[in-house]
């Protein structure tokens, strides 16, 4: 059969070369099934608006079933994108007569535009199932760990004692960030573009608030120009990946750093390791290495489509046909980054000694003492801080007595004259009594732990109930959708 779609207005055929160059195919994969779903959708609301014959629905929609069936491997590879490929092969199985009836009052700049949003949506989904998942295994390792000592970082430095729950849990809530960023997306993308047509809508009187709810769209683009032409839910969904990817990065990163021998926190599962082709006494953490490598790829995603749709005038132009390579490449990097993010943490070994041991080298518990002679001596806080910075210079393990000697140059008198006691100092000195008193809110005291760790589980099965709300949404939708095709077809869809 002659090309369907430039038979009549162009008279060459494109080259090899030139098919391989405008062709989408490789990518339309991804959209297969949800083409389908819009043509059945389409071809429903075309006889419920009489512009169809109920016999010609009934056809077109059993033409579905089957390439559904076959698969996207039956479809012809020859054509430059999947929808005149599938239409094309609709056309061979019913004939043009009644094939060609189905792309009444649509053009494909509304059709892809549709099928991108019902696989992203999808996508999209199970990226929060798989987010609250990684969530639940930090807080479930935080739970294990809300007394286990290590030292906190700033500037790669040891800083202060904190504990391993403290630190899982702060990953935890930026992780609680990035599935709010999703689900706020996901309420962007899931707006139905079909019935705009090229752009400016059809003088066929379709329906397009029953193709919407037939598909699951929460709501319509209000704007045909815009419902067509717009990709920033594209730029929004790689932006939200591209900081989950920053994310895990730099959980990564720490993965990597703490399996080293100079920390030996962690020990990773030898499924999430490797070793070396020449050292036999290696155990690398290339997994962690990949997910931090893996971000570059996501955040290049997002520059390419940013470059895309930069400088596009108004409506449709074919660059976008290259958005969608880059979108499909963050959503599959992201979603497996996070699965293997959530295998590391959930297996890897955690060794408490040697995190305890470490908690208070580089005089960690600094910051306590400076505290303690502002409560116990009543001077500044700024005045205990140039006490405790000379004190600093020795072994991080300061007596009463040297205590003293510092603050006699400091402020011309003792802190021992001013109430500071040697018990004082020694709990001062001790990282766990440093830790048990930072119980405020958001610190890392145990009592504090638990409460912001059962907290952020209810928070968790709350956003898990919410995402259920979404996804029974599309699924009684669709369901509606495959009861008509049904009833018309006589073939369960």
């Amino acid at each position: 059969m002659s090309d369907i779609l430039r038979r009549g207005r162009l008279s060459s055929t494109p080259d090899e070369d030139m098919i391989n160059f405008t062709s989408s195919m490789s990518a339309d994969k991804w959209i297969f099934e949800a083409d389908i779903l819009v043509d059945m959708a389409h071809t429903v609301m075309l006889h419920e608006q009489g512009i169809i014959k109920k016999e010609d629905c009934s056809n077109i929609l059993t033409g579905l079933l089957k390439i559904r069936e076959e698969g996207i491997e039956k479809l012809d590879h020859s054509y430059e994108d999947i929808h005149i490929s599938l239409e094309s092969r609709l056309i061979d199985i019913v004939g043009e007569d009644t094939g060609g009836r189905m792309h009444s009052g649509r053009s494909r700049n509304d059709e892809v535009a549709t099928c991108i949003r019902i696989r992203l949506r999808d996508e999209l989904l199970s990226l929060m199932e798989e987010l609250l998942e990684l969530r639940k295994a930090l807080l479930g390792r935080a739970s294990e760990n809300t007394e286990t000592l290590m030292p906190g970082f700033t500037h790669l430095q040891h800083a202060q004692p904190t504990t391993f729950a403290h630190h899982l849990v702060a990953h935890s809530d930026a992780i609680g960030r990035d599935i709010e960023r999703i689900v706020s997306a996901f309420s962007r993308v899931n707006k139905c573009p079909l019935g705009s047509a090229a752009f400016a809508s059809t003088g066929f009187d379709l329906n397009r608030e029953r193709t919407r709810t037939l598909l699951g769209f929460d709501d319509m683009l209000g704007n045909s120009m815009d419902a067509v032409s717009t990709r920033d839910f594209l730029i929004e969904s790689a932006s939200s990946m591209s900081n989950i990817m920053v994310n895990l990065s730099k959980m990564a990163e720490e993965i990597i750093i703490w399996s080293s021998s100079e920390f030996s926190f962690v020990e990773l599962d030898d499924m999430y390791a490797s070793t070396s082709s020449i050292m036999p006494q290696k155990k690398n953490p290339d997994s962690a290495e990949l997910v931090r490598g893996k971000a570059g790829t996501v955040i290049g995603s997002l520059m390419a489509l940013l470059s895309l749709c930069k400088a596009l005038p108004l409506s449709y132009n074919r660059d976008l046909q290259e958005a969608t390579p880059n979108m499909w490449r963050a959503v599959e990097t992201t979603r497996s980054a996070v699965r293997i993010t959530k295998g590391m943490i959930a297996t890897m070994k955690v060794n408490t000694e040697s995190m305890a041991e470490k908690s208070v080298l580089g005089f960690t518990t600094a910051t306590e003492i400076a505290d303690t002679m502002v409560r116990a001596g009543g001077i500044p806080f700024r005045t205990a801080h140039q006490i405790v910075g000379v004190l600093a210079r020795g072994d991080g393990n300061p007596t009463l007595e040297e205590i003293d000697a510092v603050a006699k140059d400091v402020i011309g008198e003792t802190l021992n004259g001013r109430g500071l006691t040697a018990e004082m100092v020694k709990e001062a000195l001790d990282p766990v009594l440093n830790v048990s008193r930072r119980n405020i809110t958001g610190g890392p005291a145990p009592t504090e732990m638990e409460r912001a760790i059962k907290a952020r589980m209810e928070e968790l099965e709350s956003t898990k109930a919410e995402i259920s709300v979404l996804n029974k949404g599309i699924e009684d939708s669709l369901k509606v959708l495959y009861s008509v095709v049904e009833d018309y077809t006589g073939t369960k869809a």
